[in-house]
């Protein structure tokens, strides 16, 4: 250790790690690598760790319990900030405990010599959260739940060999804890790992074998038949995928005598609905011969967390559902993480690197043209929609961002050698159609610059293009299971994907994402933090980061990022009358009748074959279809199958933690489970908008840069999520219709007209026009409560012309605009519209 002493002007971070850098060679005996298990640099303020010293090289990591949310200490009333090292950490039985459960010296081969091994020793959060998971499930025994909220790319594959590795050897702390057996024997059977991705079981895979003294308890499960073997067989430790694991259910034996502790990553994905279900039940007992009563009664208890098995879940973006199902309820009703290592406090201790630092964005401005002498009407909404797919995936919208890429990645990554010229990059696509066309896009381009390097395209299943088929490992010219070995060698630079490897892929090598996709929520985080791994033996520095985002701005990534930068918690339970609410809106259509569904759900748990189920659902489904005299056909149809698809999901999702059953709500939920794919919504207007691309040409493209390098700043309060929409929804509204010419002229106002105010200012202007608008006299009466449309659009065009002819000294350049240009009052009120009903 190096002690040092703030008060005389010596710090752990600087003169400690210095000395340590400096001063101290690692050639002497005590010093040598894997001699000491760890070193430390200690202040009264700080901690800093390493495991291996190599001289000027030596990389510390904080060894410190963050404040905050961010790094270094919480103020400690009794004494030093670091007090926690000597009064804890150091303490004999702790010390005991450190290399029995945690520090592991380990290689990729079991010859190789010390020199290549890696030494482990946990950081703070990782000992802290492995720590109270086994002091809680100690007390409280089997059936709980944990929500461990750790940041993307904090360790979290390591955290959970440890908790793993010492569940298996949890032991009750008296025989009346739950689920205990006796004092003398570990309160779980088995321990099953559970991960949303082929490649995250792997890597989990390696690092839970690594970390084995004791053969033969590990068991990767690779089929239905293999994990229930390996629970039959009594391994400890299982590892599998979700994909994998809910098909064992069928003809499992009895194994509610056993218990399980389920570690699930990324628990958001993996938790939802029918998956979880299923693994419930697997983990519950499965009784013959009951009757149909009997049986829906089963089903719903399998469907219950199960008392025979604890639930950790992993994740670093935790949404309302995953925090209703694993977080810990606090009085006031909300529910929070069982334990806490923030992106922010991540970032700030440099565990790893700040995505949003280096963000620049470009907007595109489009204009087409009408190509036929015709003017047909078409839905305005979808048509606009259409529209803009189209000029995105045109072979000149990609040719000429795929020059912008290529132009940034040569210049600022390969020419500069980033990452001892090891640097990669990512483009993400909006489709696959997209993903095909900048590959061929980019090949052409290396191509007349003699091929620097190669790229790799990623994207699942077969596209037909033109009449050609495309797969990825025909384009690659290569195994899909080798893109990430390929990718990794020094010859593949750029990788394109479409819906892959946007989770769970962690490249060190990352430093530049090119993103021409809508990215928002979750999927906003877990993608860009492909970048934020670091890579110290290359010297990846935060500053090597590039974000070029051509479909968002810098606004809607924040949005998604903020929820997830310190703590989430959820603000109430989903309030389940809402499935009260959709059974009897659902019910009351006539699709079907209650003896029906008895007469399924009595046929389906007796294990008939399903043309015996067919009957009963196709006559469902005549009904919908054909025969029931709808109001509005469209609008009704489309309004009833969205309500039983949120019956299913919201049931799905709720059942395992509701307080009690409801049989009918179950019974209903299996037969609507096999009615919606029967139910028919036929789009009339599908034809004719296909026919809309047809009638257009894209005569002009062009981007213009919005921000450069800008370093998007994140609210560090803690965020509260509510739960999930308790309102049905249906379909509303008749779709508003335009002639061709006139699409085309809105649309090309919306993406290429001229005002000359920046975005930024557009969008002050904007918002200071609709608070000025509230504040009207009229604007509560007669616009927002008012039921007649047309005299309330009425309203709505003298509140704004009132409220710009106050603002017309102050903004003389906009009035004027408003004045001379109808089509852009037009589309400033249709901007302002849509603020004022956000």
């Amino acid at each position: 250790m190096e002690l040092k002493n703030p008060q005389t002007g010596q710090t752990a971070r600087v003169h400690g790690q210095k000395q340590y850098r400096e001063d101290r060679d690692p050639k002497e005996p005590l010093l040598n690598f894997a001699r000491c298990i760890v070193h430390f640099a200690i202040d009264t303020d700080e901690i800093y760790m390493t495991t291996k010293l190599a001289g000027k090289k030596t990389f510390f990591l904080p060894f410190n319990k963050g404040n905050n949310h961010g790094k270094g200490n919480p103020i400690n009333e009794f004494g030093h900030k670091t007090a926690y090292l000597w009064e804890d950490v150091l303490r004999k039985e702790s010390l005991s405990e450190l290399i029995q459960n945690f520090v592991k010296l380990s290689g990729k081969k079991e010859k190789d010599p010390i020199s290549k091994k890696t030494l482990f020793f946990p950081r703070y959060h990782q000992r802290d959260v492995v720590k109270k998971i086994i002091k809680d499930a100690s007390k409280k025994g089997v059936g709980q739940t944990y929500l461990i909220q750790h940041s993307a790319g904090s360790g979290k594959s390591y955290s959970i060999t440890w908790v793993a590795y010492q569940l298996i050897e949890t032991y009750p702390i008296n025989k009346q804890v739950k689920g205990a057996k006796s004092t003398e024997d570990p309160l779980f059977d088995s321990v099953i790992v559970v991960t949303d991705r082929r490649l995250l079981d792997k890597q989990i895979r390696d690092d839970i074998k690594s970390f084995s003294e004791v053969k033969n308890i590990l068991a990767p499960a690779n089929s239905a038949k293999e994990l229930k073997e390996s629970l039959e067989n009594g391994k400890k430790i299982i590892i599998t995928t979700i994909q994998k694991f809910p098909f064992i259910i069928d003809g499992m034996s009895d194994l509610s005598n056993k218990n399980f502790a389920v570690i699930i990553d990324e628990a958001h994905s993996s938790q939802s609905g029918f998956a979880h279900d299923k693994m419930n039940e697997a983990m519950g007992s499965q009784e013959s011969e009951l009757d149909t009563q009997d049986a829906i009664i089963q089903a719903m208890k399998r469907r219950k967390m199960k008392g025979n098995a604890s639930y950790l879940a992993f994740t670093a973006t935790p949404k309302s559902i995953t925090l209703e199902k694993f977080g810990v309820k606090q009085q006031d009703g909300t529910f929070k993480p069982f334990h806490l290592y923030s992106m922010k406090q991540a970032i700030e201790e440099g565990f790893i690197l700040d995505v949003l630092s280096n963000y620049t964005t470009y907007k595109s401005y489009y204009e087409i043209q009408k190509s036929i002498e015709n003017n047909p009407l078409f839905d305005t909404t979808k048509a606009q929609t259409k529209l803009k797919t189209y000029v995105e995936q045109h072979q000149q919208t990609i040719a000429t961002k795929s020059d912008i890429i290529l132009e940034h990645f040569i210049s600022k990554t390969i020419k500069t050698k980033k990452l001892k010229n090891k640097a990669k990059g990512m483009v993400v696509t909006q489709s696959i159609e997209s993903a095909i066309n900048y590959y061929f896009a980019l090949k052409e381009l290396l191509k007349k610059q003699d091929n620097p390097f190669k790229i790799v395209i990623a994207f699942s299943g077969k596209k037909t293009i033109k009449g050609i088929d495309y797969t990825e490992s025909e384009l690659n010219n290569f195994p899909t299971k080798d893109i990430s070995e390929k990718f990794n060698s020094d010859e593949y630079r750029l990788l394109i994907v479409a819906n892959k490897f946007l989770t769970g892929f962690d490249q060190p090598k990352l430093t530049s994402m090119y993103v021409d996709k809508k990215l928002q929520g979750v999927l906003a985080v877990q993608t860009l933090s492909r970048l934020n791994r670091s890579a110290n033996s290359l010297g990846k520095k935060t500053e090597d980061l590039f974000i070029l985002d051509f479909f968002n701005t810098t606004n809607e990534i924040k949005k998604s990022f903020d929820p997830f930068y310190t703590s989430t918690s959820l603000s109430k339970a989903t309030d389940i009358n809402i499935l009260h609410e959709l059974k009897d809106s659902l019910d009351d259509v006539g699709v079907y009748e209650n003896s029906e569904i008895d007469n399924f759900i009595k046929l389906y748990f007796s294990g008939a074959e399903y043309h015996k189920l067919s009957p009963i659902i196709d006559t469902s489904a005549e009904r919908f279809n054909n025969t029931i005299e709808w109001e509005d056909e469209d609008k009704d149809k489309a309004d009833y199958k969205i309500k039983a698809k949120q019956f299913v999901k919201i049931y799905g999702q709720m059942a395992s933690i509701m307080p009690y059953e409801m049989e009918s709500w179950e019974k209903l939920f299996w037969f609507l489970k096999f009615l919606i794919p029967k139910l028919i919504i036929q789009d009339k207007n599908k034809d004719i908008l296909d026919d809309l691309l047809d009638s257009v040409d894209l005569s002009t493209y062009g981007l213009e840069r919005i921000k450069l390098n800008t370093t998007i700043n994140l609210d560090d309060s803690e965020s509260e999520l509510d739960p999930q929409n308790p309102n049905p929804r249906g379909a509303y509204g008749e779709p508003e219709k335009d002639f061709l010419e006139e699409i085309i002229k809105e649309f090309n106002e919306k993406w290429f007209q001229g005002w000359d105010a920046t975005p930024e200012e557009q969008k002050v202007k904007f918002i200071t026009t609709a608070e000025k608008m509230k504040k009207h006299p009229d604007y509560k009466e007669k616009y927002l409560e008012n039921q007649d449309t047309q005299n309330r659009d009425l309203a709505y065009q003298k509140i704004f012309d009132e409220v710009m002819n106050q603002q017309r000294r102050s903004e003389l350049d906009l009035y004027r605009l408003i004045s001379q240009d109808e089509a852009f009052k037009e589309a400033m009120q249709s901007t302002i519209k849509r603020i004022l009903s956000a």
